[in-house]
């Protein structure tokens, strides 16, 4: 029996998450020597040699566009196309290991997907994919949805995409081409719904349906909603959401080469809180 290749991937758009993708690379590394593939768009190749100095780090060109937010969610699209693995893990570059996950590749054994729940998983809850003030549009959720053709009822769940794993089988090829109809649909209809994927990911779930497992938050801990949760586990994967950076959150990253880096972002980076494509 042959062995199973198996590795991480991550989306790297613009120089906003330049640094986030720095401390990313050294949180795996510390506990995982699996290869790492960065799908990379507007970054000045001068910079590579920062994401090389990590072993085993392959740079592939993200699906290009002027808006770094739309380039992100597009390349999420392309990740089964630019896996080379088996078994994949994706990881958002804001996202912090706090311990090694070999128990994900092992469940990839018997799952084609692993996921968790978003903070809100609800579907009939989900204002934060629309436009317009979130009080008036929680009776309209769903019927706004569905108008626009996505196959969403009202028990569908609502997924956090900064974390999935998944393994090459044709069920999982069909789901990202669903995961991309379905996102085109949101990309017609910024009338009414904001640029995020969480939406149309949750039709391509609902529509193609692949056997899979909810891995509990702690696979997936978003520190800005840290009040909601009642975890009593060890966190593993610190999802270190805008606003908040994962360089600030753990001592994981720290190193001489990151400590270093550091200095050079507060002059050279820009900042990504500041980000005007997070607006648009």
């Amino acid at each position: 029996m042959s062995t199973q290749t198996r590795g991480f991937i991550t989306i790297l758009t613009g120089l906003y998450s330049f640094q986030d993708c720095i401390h990313f690379l050294a949180a795996i590394r510390k506990f995982h020597q699996e290869p790492i593939i960065i799908l990379i768009d507007q970054v000045p190749r001068v910079l590579y040699p920062f994401l090389k100095a990590f072993k085993n780090v392959i740079l592939k060109p993200a699906p290009t566009n002027e808006n770094t937010v739309l380039a992100s969610r597009q390349a999420k699209l392309a990740l089964y196309a630019a896996s080379e693995f088996d078994k994949t893990i994706y990881l958002d570059s804001d996202i912090c290991l706090l311990s090694e996950i070999n128990d994900v590749f092992e469940y990839l054994d018997e799952y084609d997907f692993l996921l968790t729940e978003d903070v809100q998983p609800s579907i009939l809850k989900a204002t934060n994919l629309l436009r317009g003030k979130q009080e008036d549009l929680l009776p309209n959720v769903l019927p706004i949805l569905q108008s626009i053709g996505l196959p969403l009822e009202a028990d569908s769940v609502q997924y956090n995409g900064g974390f999935m794993a998944f393994r090459k089988t044709e069920v999982t090829k069909v789901f990202f081409e669903e995961f991309e109809r379905y996102f085109e649909i949101v990309k017609n209809n910024q009338d009414k719904l904001l640029l995020k994927d969480q939406g149309a990911f949750a039709s391509a779930i609902a529509s193609v349906r692949p056997y899979m497992k909810i891995l509990p938050p702690t696979y997936n801990y978003l520190s800005k909603w840290q009040d909601a949760y009642n975890i009593q586990d060890q966190i593993k994967v610190l999802h270190c959401t805008y606003p908040y950076r994962p360089q600030y959150a753990k001592n994981i990253t720290r190193s001489f080469y990151t400590r270093v880096f550091d200095r050079f972002a507060k002059v050279f980076l820009p900042n990504q809180v500041t980000n005007p494509w997070r607006t648009k």
